[in-house]
């Protein structure tokens, strides 16, 4: 048990990893910002018919 100091410790912090960058083409950005606005309709019309109180439901 002289090692239990050790098991509570925090790690040591990590460096940010430092992010990619992509060269996309006007075209293939303008396909993802409309599957995006695709996904958000589908989401805001799936939770449209959803009960809205949760309350109700026992």
């Amino acid at each position: 048990m002289a090692e239990s100091d050790n098991t509570f410790k925090k790690a040591p912090k990590r460096k940010p990893m430092k992010g990619k960058s992509v060269a996309v083409s006007p075209e293939m950005r303008q396909a993802y910002a409309d599957l995006i606005k695709e996904r958000e309709a589908k989401q805001e019309t799936y939770a449209r018919h959803l009960p809205q109180d949760e309350t109700r439901r026992r």
